[in-house]
């Protein structure tokens, strides 16, 4: 059912098209996946941390989120707001999972991201690079978000935390600035997707 609607697509590709109707594919996967195309791809070697910040200005840092729609989420939102690429810690979910792929509309194949070799120690990494490291989180002592002044040249590095728990104290300590989101009496939270967008526009270069 899909041939028709994506054979422009596959004008110029040297990769093999088999065609099976609906009831095959589900015979195939075991489960109704899909809603009428899949894809198998070979992955390709993730880009070095150097490779991702060496010329960026926003980057976002992920720790530990472990549902793939709130980061398919971070990255959707990173690619619209001008984040030039993630990091992500090493217990982070992956984001070539399919439903991060879904939720980020394709996102995770156009902003770069790599995956960190030492946590929290590429904190450290980013400040010798010449970031500034701001965590995201709730705490009353945190710095407003909306009091931040930053420049359209300055290096920031948004980190965010996993859900429920937040960033570690320890990742906390370690980041430059604690940076609060205000919010209404009776609301202590935001969902980390929603909270890293809103970082991303109110820190975006000016």
């Amino acid at each position: 059912q899909w041939l028709d609607r994506t054979a422009g697509s596959l004008v110029g590709s040297d990769a093999p098209v088999y065609l099976g109707s609906e009831e095959m594919l589900r015979e195939l996967t075991g489960f109704h996946v899909h809603r009428g195309a899949l894809a198998s791809v070979r992955r390709r070697a993730l880009p070095g941390f150097s490779d991702v910040v060496t010329h960026a200005r926003r980057i976002a840092v992920v720790e530990d989120i472990v549902n793939h729609t709130n980061l398919g989420a971070i990255f959707r939102t990173a690619a619209a707001l001008g984040i030039d690429g993630v990091v992500i810690s090493p217990q982070a979910a992956d984001p070539l999972y399919r439903r991060s792929v879904r939720v980020s509309m394709g996102a995770v194949f156009t902003v770069p991201y790599a995956r960190a070799a030492s946590w929290p120690g590429v904190l450290s990494d980013l400040a010798a690079a010449g970031f500034c490291t701001m965590a995201l989180t709730p705490a009353p002592d945190a710095v407003a978000l909306d009091a931040v002044e930053v420049a359209a040249a300055d290096r920031l590095a948004i980190v965010v935390g996993t859900e429920g728990e937040g960033l570690t104290s320890e990742v906390i300590a370690a980041c430059d600035l604690a940076v609060q989101i205000p919010m209404n009496a009776g609301i202590d939270s935001l969902n980390v997707a929603t909270a890293a967008g809103i970082a991303f526009w109110e820190l975006r270069p000016r």
